[in-house]
Order: C-alpha cells, then sequence, then structure tokens
C-alpha cells in the first residue's frame, strides 16, 4: 500500500514538474504579445497623444498584465524621480524585471537596444526605433510560437514518463 501511495507521489510530482516546465514554452509567446502591444501604445502616446514618457509608461503598465506592466511601472516610477535619463531608466527596468520574465536573449538585445534610444530623438525617429523593435519582437514572437509547438506536449509528455521510469527502477 505505501509502495502504491509513493508511486503515485511520485508520478504526480514529475508530471506536475514537465507541465511547470511547459508552461515556460507557453508563457513566453503571450509575453513577447504584452511586449508588442506595449511598444505599439507607447508609440501611439508618443506620436498622437503628446504624452510625457512617465505619464505614458504608467497608462501602458495599467493595460498589460504581469511581468510587462511591472517593466514600465519601473520605468515610470524612475523617469519620475528625475534622478535618471530615458535610457538609464529604461535599463534598470529591464535588468530588475527580466528576472521574472521567461524571455530570452534575443527579445532582451532588442528590448536594451530599444533603451538606448529612448528619449535620445525626436517624435519621427523614435517612431522608427519603436517599429524596429517590433520587428524585432514579431521575429522573436514567430520563433517562440515555433518552439511551443513543437516542445511544450514533448515536455508534458517527458515529465510523466519520467515518473513512470522512476517508478520502474525503485521497485
Amino acid at each position: 500500500m505505501l509502495k502504491l501511495i509513493g508511486a503515485i507521489f511520485i508520478v504526480a510530482a514529475t508530471t506536475w514538474g514537465g507541465f511547470e516546465f511547459a508552461k515556460r514554452y507557453s508563457d513566453r509567446p503571450k509575453q513577447i504579445r504584452q511586449l508588442r502591444f506595449a511598444l505599439q501604445s507607447l508609440e501611439a502616446e508618443i506620436m498622437y497623444g503628446q504624452t510625457p514618457l512617465a505619464r505614458a509608461a504608467e497608462q501602458i503598465a495599467a493595460q498589460v498584465g504581469p511581468p510587462v506592466n511591472q517593466l514600465f511601472e519601473q520605468f515610470a516610477e524612475k523617469l519620475k524621480v528625475g534622478t535618471f535619463s530615458a535610457r538609464h531608466a529604461w535599463n534598470e527596468s529591464l535588468e530588475d524585471v527580466w528576472k521574472k520574465t521567461v524571455l530570452k536573449k534575443g527579445e532582451y538585445e532588442a528590448l536594451k537596444h530599444f533603451g538606448e534610444t529612448l528619449g535620445q530623438h525626436d517624435v519621427t525617429s523614435q517612431q522608427k526605433y519603436i517599429k524596429l523593435a517590433l520587428g524585432h519582437l514579431e521575429s522573436e514572437e514567430k520563433e517562440a510560437e515555433i518552439a511551443q509547438a513543437k516542445n511544450e506536449k514533448m515536455v508534458r509528455s517527458l515529465g510523466f514518463l519520467s515518473g513512470l521510469l522512476l517508478i520502474l527502477l525503485l521497485m
């Protein structure tokens, strides 16, 4: 009886681990879409609303979910303090929030490069840099969707099957 209960716990734990690991594959495209939406909103705020950067970041943070909203919340807070340039505030916020995301180096580089240009140019040039960042994120999103389709189901199955293998080895 104890062996059966132990076996159930092992299979449940490894299956849960597989599902948690597979969740990273489904969360990555979602977070990239949130970033793309946020940058599109930032573009609209800058181009058409003539909204100050700190206020635009606050409004965007209210529109997107975590962890992307945390990036824009921290960015707005750092801009309001006034001791940070837009570039420095963006890079600091990106560093702080990056650990909470499931994004990869490609997205990080696109956002970091975008941050280098933030607040440095006129409105039309800034729009070009936003479009460039959106293009990079779009290609990363396509790659993330391919990886999700290819690996998500396999990782879930591996969690379950590794539990079964562990039970067989222990018996």
